[in-house]
């Protein structure tokens, strides 16, 4: 954890993950206060706890902050105060309001995790100063969100920039939304056990055995990245990006993935006048959704 002063105001942005709590505080300008990860069970709503106690410690140390944003999975509601919807598991996340959860002065924006990922990107990552970008964390699934005429892509529901449920193979089973032949079922860690019949259990081993010469390995990743690199340039025709955005544990594979992406996309995508689109990987790592939702938080008082 890094600090400097204690005295300035301050705002701060927490990412809900999957068995992590990130957290930054931030001040108006942006820099970086300090900065926090701590894990969490499923359980009782400890999340829910843990995160309380996380604003209290800041309350004694810094005061009142000045805004709070919060990021986490599922869709969140139109007026931006409540994740609406996520079926499955964080038992409690549904509609708590979290102004008066964490009993603070203005609303808490409310913002789906991959929203506020390349929101945070787009603030100070890899997609700083681009109008048109958009990003896949590569992981257990396929999470997504998109930024187009510099403008976060919401939807009626929420649902725009699930970008990891677009169809691949329609013959193939459905996956968690039912879509059919997903790219998120193309590329990600929760169907690599059936992708591999059972011989690796994480991407990052499968990289590994490929780059030792397993020609069982090199097939498979190679299909695998096949399937992703259809995706992205089909994502690309809809969206008309300047670069896409790479984040999440797969692509920590670095040239195993990106120079492989590239030697495919360069077969298919559509370049008008020779116009390419960048393939970039994210900056800000896993504190990438704490800072968007740090972000929101900042702009939520603009608006005042």
């Amino acid at each position: 954890m890094n600090s400097t002063s204690e005295t300035e105001p301050y705002f701060l942005g927490i990412d809900l993950g999957g068995s992590r709590i990130k957290s930054v505080v931030v001040n108006a300008n942006g820099k970086t206060l300090e900065h926090e990860s701590m894990p969490f069970e499923d359980r009782a709503m400890e999340w829910a706890d843990r995160i309380r106690d996380r604003v209290e410690v800041l309350r004694l140390r810094r005061g009142e902050p000045a805004a709070v944003g919060l990021s986490a999975p599922g869709l969140a509601a139109r007026d931006g105060r409540c994740i609406l919807h996520m079926p499955g598991r964080l038992h409690g996340l549904e509609g708590l309001d979290w102004q008066r959860f964490l009993t603070v002065p203005t609303p808490v924006p409310v913002l789906n995790d991959a929203h506020a990922a390349l929101l945070g990107e787009a603030w100070m990552g890899a997609a700083q100063g681009l109008e048109n970008v958009f990003m896949l964390t590569l992981g257990t699934g396929v999470g997504g969100a998109a930024i187009v005429d510099g403008h976060l892509l919401r939807g009626n529901l929420g649902r725009a920039g699930h970008l990891g449920h677009i169809t691949l193979d329609s013959r193939a089973q459905n996956d968690d939304v039912g879509t059919p032949g997903s790219l998120e079922m193309a590329i990600g860690n929760k169907t690599l056990i059936e992708r591999s019949h059972g011989f690796y259990t994480s991407t990052e081993t499968l990289v590994q055995h490929a780059r030792a010469g397993d020609p069982k390995a090199i097939a498979l990743w190679q299909e695998s990245v096949r399937g992703l690199a259809l995706g992205i340039n089909s994502l690309i025709n809809v969206l008309d990006p300047e670069a896409v955005i790479l984040g999440g544990g797969i692509a920590q594979a670095g040239p195993d993935l990106f120079d492989r992406l590239s030697e495919i996309l360069e077969g298919h995508e559509w370049r008008p006048r020779g116009a390419r689109v960048r393939l970039l990987p994210a900056a800000l790592s896993e504190l990438a959704g704490a800072y968007g939702a740090a972000r929101q938080a900042i702009l939520s008082r603009q608006d005042c």
